[in-house]
Parts: structure tokens; sequence; C-alpha cells
């Protein structure tokens, strides 16, 4: 039985991936769960965090957003018996990879998968459900009557996260890097209703770098400005500065603060970002927020793992329902059906 890990030898490598071939599975233990995988979704492998949290290793285990069939239940579990669909995320800590025949995961990383969900749209949404959970409910507390900027909401997880704010009775403002991804936004509709209005109000085409993003969203709001900004990363510097590397089609890091409404909330997948005296002083002014979205969070704290298992069965439950249209396979993040 293989299994695929990644293989970092030094710092700036680029990364190889291997195939290893894998003894029998030890006996499972008593919280463990045995699952025979039938999809997986390859996500970025984020070497950097587990060298930071002490967990980097010469190979990494690839692929941990699994979906499939519980074969065998250790002698304390309780949530699963043998012949369960489950779906779920292995911890970062996990020796197991998700390309493989068959995995053992602790049961309180897992949820039922429901039904009319097919393995590989599990697999691919219980990463994007958890995050857009997380940075609308938990960390900006969307509510009906807010304004919600999603940037490149044609992603993966935009597609998700406006939907969600959306669901929420928020109004939801876009940005679109291409006119294939504006054509997408502007088609998107209420699923099961009918034609009804889309639930993008306005779709920003930045792919030209013509329009200004922070003007068109107080033209949007009536100059109140947005409630709630999840970016997809922001520029730093200005654009005689920035790495050839950075894409030129993100924002400004002064254009989200310009656009932010009065008790704002941003909410930045930038990891690195940098907030000068004049950026904390126009923020302060406002009385706005900035939260970083780190999903990991979950997995790196127990505390509330109960809230994290909550939001996993959302993430599938939305699917079932049939409220949440999704999309898969963009450049970073592809599903590998087993």
């Amino acid at each position: 039985m293989k299994a695929l890990y990644a293989q970092q030898n030094s710092p700036g490598e680029e990364m190889t991936f291997v195939f290893q071939e894998r003894e029998n599975l030890p006996a499972t233990r008593d919280h463990e769960v045995k699952v025979q995988v039938r999809a997986c979704a390859l996500s970025w492998v984020d070497t950097k965090l587990l060298s930071e949290i002490k967990l980097k290793k010469e190979l990494v285990p690839v692929g941990r957003e699994i979906s499939g069939v519980v074969l065998e239940v250790g002698s304390k579990v309780t949530f699963f018996q043998p012949d369960d669909e489950v779906v779920g995320i292995l911890p970062l800590d996990s020796e197991e990879s998700g390309v493989c025949e068959v995995i053992l995961v602790h049961e309180h990383y897992l949820v039922h998968k429901p039904e009319k969900v097919c393995w590989a749209e599990a697999a691919g949404t219980v990463r994007d459900g958890l995050r857009a959970y997380t940075a609308l409910h938990y960390l900006s507390q969307v509510c009906p009557g807010s304004s919600v900027l999603v940037l490149d909401g044609a992603s993966p997880f935009g597609t998700i996260a406006i939907q969600l704010a959306q669901h929420r009775g928020a109004k939801v403002i876009s940005t679109a890097h291409s006119l294939e991804d504006k054509q997408y936004l502007e088609r998107l509709r209420p699923a099961g209703e009918g034609a009804r209005q889309p639930l993008v109000a306005r779709v920003i085409d930045v792919s030209h770098g013509k329009i200004d993003v922070a003007e068109s969203c107080l033209e949007e709001t009536g100059g109140l400005g947005v409630d709630i900004v999840l970016d997809a990363g922001v520029r730093l510097y200005s654009a005689e500065d920035e790495p050839a590397s950075k894409s030129q089609l993100l924002p400004h890091k002064h254009d989200i603060i310009t656009l932010l409404g009065v008790g704002g909330h941003w909410i930045t997948t930038e990891k690195d970002l940098q907030l000068d005296p004049p950026d904390s002083h126009s923020l302060f002014l406002k009385g706005a927020t900035v939260s970083f979205l780190n999903d990991e969070v979950w997995n790196l704290s127990n505390v509330q793992q109960g809230k994290y298992l909550d939001i996993l069965c959302w993430s599938c439950g939305v699917l079932t329902a049939q409220s949440i249209k999704i999309q898969l396979g963009n450049p970073t993040e592809r599903v590998s059906s087993a």
C-alpha cells in the first residue's frame, strides 16, 4: 500500500513529491477509526507553519481533507460504526497521508458525510467551508443588512463565502480577476428558488487594473464603507516596490482601510501583514478591527473541539440542502479520487 509525501531537503528548495510503500497498518487503538479513503483534496502544504510549531520533518504527509467509508472502529469509539460514510481533515501532526487506500484517524477529526453528497464534493468543500464559516461567523459575525466585500469571489473559497454571507442576509460585493470570473459571479443565483436577483450586488472587474476597488465600494455603499472585508491577500507595497511574484490584481492595504466602514471588520489571509502607525490610526478613528484567518487554529487547540466539529458538519450539511454551490479544482487545491 503506497502513500504520498512531500519532501523538501533545504529552505528555498522546490518541493518534490514521492510515493512511499507502507507496511500494514497497526491495530486500531481505542479512539481510532480505520477509513477506506474514497476521495482526497490536495491542498497547500504549509511547511513554514509546520516548522514554527516544531512539526517539520523530512517527509510530510500530503492530502489532509478526506472522505471515505469506516472499515473498523476502536473499542472506545462512540460516534461511528463500520460502513459509516465520513469526511474530515487530518490534524497537522498526523503521520497519515490522505492519498492512501486505508488510514487511521482519531474519531474527533471526522463527521458523518451526508448521503446525497458525493465523495469528491465532501473532501473538496470541507476546508473552504471551515474557512468561510470561521471568517464570517466567529471573526466578524455577519448579520442581516451588513455589507460584505469578498475579494476574488470566483475562487472555491470565495464562492462559498459569498453564498454564506448572502444566506445570512448580507449585501455582497466581490472582485473578479478575469472576464470569465465576472460572468460566473453575475450568474450566481440562490439555488432552488428560480430566477431571482444575483447573489452578488456588484462585481468589480480588476483584471485590467483600471478600476479603483475602494471607490467602487464606497459608491455602492453610499459613501458609508463596507462592514466586512474578506481578502485573498493584499499588496503591502507600492507597485514599483512590489516583488514580481506578487499578483498585481490584489488591492493595496490602504485601499482596504479606505473602504472599511465605521466599526468594520477586516478579515485577512495575509500572514505577514504590516500596518504602519498612520494605518493603525485610520483604523482607530473608524473603530475598525483586523482579524487573521487561520483555519488551522482549530487543530492547534482542542479547547473548542465541539465547535470545530459543528462547523465541519455545517460544511457538508449545506451541500445536502443544495443551498450552496461549490467549485472544485483551482490551481492550488485539486481533488484526487482514490
